[in-house]
C-alpha cells in the first residue's frame, strides 16, 4: 500500500475528549473517527487490524468444529419476551418500532434467535452436539459512552452458542472454548486472565471473564499470590474461616448516639473500631425486604445477595422504604427486633463478632454489648460481602490481591434457561422430548484491538504484535526527490510484497522527521529507511518494540528480515 495513497488522518494534538492512552492512539493514528457519542467510524488501519483479529477468532473457533453464521440485527422484542429478558435487560437496550408498529430492538446479544433458530431446526440428538458463531455489530445504549471504543454504543462482537443433549457435552464444549479464548488471547499479545465472574443479565452458571491486565481497567480482578485462583471481585468468594462469637455476657443494651449516623462518626463517637460495628443495609429483593450486615470495616457485595436469593432484581432500599420498615433512618437501622417480614442475612465475619455496637431501628440510638450468635437467632449467615486485600483465597493458597482488568471475552454456561424459556427441545434416544442444554461464548473484538494497544504502546505511538499489525514492514523512502533513494524504496517495495510481506510504503513528498514520526505512530514491528546511504544499497532496519536499529545491504535484506521478524512478538 502507498502511503500517499491511503486514508489516515493523523492528529499531532492528544484529544481533549480522549481519557485513555488507546482512545487517543487510535484517533491520532487515524484508526478510526468519533461519528456520534460512542459510535465510530473505522478507517483502513483500523479495519485492519480488526480484520486480524477476526482471523485469528476464525481460525480457533473453527479448530473447535465452530461453524460461523450471521443472524440479523434487528430482532423481534417478542423473542425477548418469551426468554423474559426484554424488561429485565434495562435502558440499555435498544428499542424501535417498524412502520406497522411491530416492537424490535438491537441486539446486544442473540440469545434468542440462536435459540429460536435451533429449536426450528433441529429435533433429534443425532444432531447435537452444534456450536455456531457469529461476528457483527451490537448494539448497547450506554448512559455515558467513554474510553472510546471500551464502553460505547456499537461495538463489535464474535459470539458463540453451544447446543447439547448433556450436561457432560456441555462441559467439553466450554473447556473447547476456555482454550480457544486462551489461544486467541495469547496470538493477539496480551497479557490476560481468566477470572471466575458472575453471568449478569445473560443468566447461567460457571462463568469465566477472560480479563486483559491494565491500569485503566474498570474491573477489579482478586487473584491469589500463590496460585491460579482468580476472579472478578463481584463474584469473587470467601471462605466461612470465622470461628463463632461469645454466647455470653450481659443483654444488647441503647444507647444515644446524636449525630451518629456513619461507621466513622460511630466508630469516633464511641470508641470502638469500624470491626467491631454492625454494618446494616436495607434491599428489596424481589419485592420483598431483606436486612444485609456485615462488619463495618467491610462492604456488602449486592452481586451476592442476588445469588443468595438466585435474582437479578436487588435494589438499594430507598430513604422512605428504609423508615417504613424500620421505622428509622439508614444511619440507625439494625437488626435486633425486627419484624418477621424482614428477613436478616449477615456476612460470616458478623458471627465472629463479640460485643458489638448496631443501629437501634431509632433515629439517634444505636445497640451495645451485641453478641451476633446469641442475639440473631434467625439470621442466616453467608459469603455476603466484597473480599479485600489480604483476605485469604477460597482456595486455600495465599492470600488476595487487587489488580484492574479490561474485559475482553466472557463464556457461559446456560444450561435450559432458554430452551426452556423458547421451547428448544430435541428427542432423545427414547424418544423422550427433552429441553438442549446451551453454553454461551463472547469476545469483545472492538474491546480488544483497543486493549491491545493499551497493553502495547508508549509516548511516541502504537507498538503492534506483529499478528494484528495493520501491516507487516513500514518502507520509507526519505527524500522522494533523489534518485538514488527514489528507485531504491521502489526496488524494495516490489520485492517485499513479492516475498510475501504486507507493506506500507511512505513514498510521500514529507520531511523525513514527519515520516520518522508518522512511522512511529503508527507502529508497524518494522520499519525500513531508504536514507542517504541509498547509493550504497544500504538502508536502515529499526525493531519498533525495541527501538534497536541496525543498517543492512540489501543483498542481505531477505535473510536479514525472516531472522529478524520471526524473533518479532
Amino acid at each position: 500500500m502507498r502511503q500517499q495513497w491511503l486514508f489516515a488522518p493523523t492528529l499531532r494534538d492528544v484529544p481533549a475528549d480522549a481519557d485513555i492512552a488507546s482512545h487517543q492512539l487510535m484517533l491520532r493514528a487515524g484508526l478510526m473517527r468519533q461519528t456520534a457519542a460512542g459510535i465510530y467510524s473505522y478507517l483502513p488501519l483500523g479495519a485492519r487490524v480488526l480484520e486480524k483479529i477476526e482471523t485469528i477468532v476464525r481460525e480457533e473457533m473453527n479448530a473447535k468444529e465452530g461453524q460461523e453464521l450471521l443472524m440479523p440485527a434487528i430482532q423481534p422484542a417478542e423473542l425477548w419476551e418469551e426468554s423474559g429478558r426484554l424488561e429485565d435487560y434495562g435502558p440499555e437496550l435498544v428499542r424501535l418500532n417498524d412502520r406497522h408498529g411491530r416492537d424490535f430492538v438491537l441486539g446486544p446479544t442473540h440469545e434468542e434467535v440462536i435459540t429460536s433458530l435451533v429449536r426450528d431446526g433441529v429435533s433429534s440428538y443425532k444432531k447435537l452436539p452444534m456450536n455456531l458463531y457469529q461476528i457483527q455489530t451490537k448494539y448497547r445504549d450506554e448512559r455515558r459512552p467513554r474510553f472510546g471504543v471500551l464502553r460505547s454504543r456499537e461495538f463489535i462482537m464474535k459470539d458463540a452458542y453451544s447446543f447439547d443433549a448433556t450436561k457432560d457435552g456441555l462441559d467439553e464444549n466450554y473447556n473447547k472454548m476456555y482454550e480457544a479464548y486462551s489461544h486467541i488471547f495469547s496470538r493477539c499479545g496480551l497479557d490476560f486472565r481468566a477470572v471466575v465472574a458472575d453471568s449478569g443479565a445473560i443468566g447461567g452458571t460457571d462463568t469465566h471473564e477472560f480479563m486483559v491486565l491494565s491500569d485503566i481497567g474498570e474491573d477489579t480482578i482478586a487473584y491469589s499470590d500463590s496460585s491460579s485462583y482468580a476472579a472478578n471481585l463481584e463474584i469473587a468468594e470467601l471462605p466461612d474461616l470465622y470461628e463463632a462469637g461469645s454466647t455470653e455476657g450481659p443483654a444488647a443494651e441503647k444507647i444515644q448516639t446524636p449525630n451518629m449516623k456513619t461507621i466513622s462518626e460511630v466508630s469516633e463517637g464511641l470508641s470502638v473500631t469500624p470491626d467491631q460495628i454492625i454494618k446494616s443495609v436495607l434491599f428489596i429483593v424481589e419485592g420483598k425486604p431483606v436486612l444485609a450486615l456485615c462488619r463495618g470495616d467491610h462492604d456488602i457485595n449486592d452481586v451476592k445477595i442476588g445469588n443468595l436469593f438466585k435474582t437479578v432484581q436487588v435494589e438499594t432500599a430507598t430513604e422512605e422504604e428504609v423508615r417504613t420498615y424500620l421505622a428509622a433512618s439508614a444511619g440507625y437501622i439494625g437488626p435486633l427486633g425486627v419484624s418477621e417480614e424482614i428477613e436478616v442475612v449477615a456476612d460470616y465475619a458478623v458471627r465472629a463478632m463479640t460485643d458489638a455496637v448496631c443501629g437501634a431501628n431509632e433515629d439517634e440510638t444505636h445497640y451495645k454489648q451485641v453478641q451476633p450468635n446469641r442475639d440473631l437467632p434467625s439470621a442466616t449467615f453467608a459469603d455476603i460481602r466484597f473480599v479485600q486485600e489480604g483476605d485469604p483465597s477460597p482456595d486455600g493458597k495465599g492470600v488476595i490481591q487487587f489488580a484492574k482488568g479490561i474485559e475482553v471475552g466472557h463464556v457461559f454456561k446456560l444450561g435450559t434457561k432458554y430452551s426452556e424459556a423458547l421451547g428448544a427441545q430435541f428427542l432423545d434416544e427414547n424418544g423422550k422430548a427433552q429441553p438442549i442444554i446451551m453454553g454461551c461464548y463472547g469476545i469483545g473484538i472492538s474491546r480488544t484491538l483497543a486493549a491491545v494497544i493499551e497493553q502495547h504502546h508508549d509516548e511516541d505511538g502504537i507498538i503492534w504484535p506483529k499478528s494484528v499489525a495493520p501491516f507487516d514492514l513500514h518502507l520509507l523512502t526519505l527524500n522522494p526527490k533523489n534518485e538514488e533513494q527514489f528507485e531504491l524504496g521502489e526496488q524494495l517495495y516490489k520485492e517485499l510484497t513479492s516475498q510475501g510481506y504486507d507493506v506500507l510504503f511512505d513514498d510521500r513528498k514529507e520531511r523525513a522527521g514527519v515520516k520518522f514520526k508518522d512511522a512511529d505512530l503508527y507502529g508497524l514491528p518494522l520499519r525500513i529507511a531508504c536514507g542517504k546511504r541509498a547509493n550504497e544499497n544500504i538502508v536502515e532496519v529499526k525493531v519498533r518494540r525495541t527501538g534497536e536499529v541496525e543498517e543492512v545491504d540489501v543483498s542481505e535484506l531477505p535473510q536479514y528480515l525472516e531472522k529478524l521478524y520471526q524473533t518479532c512478538m
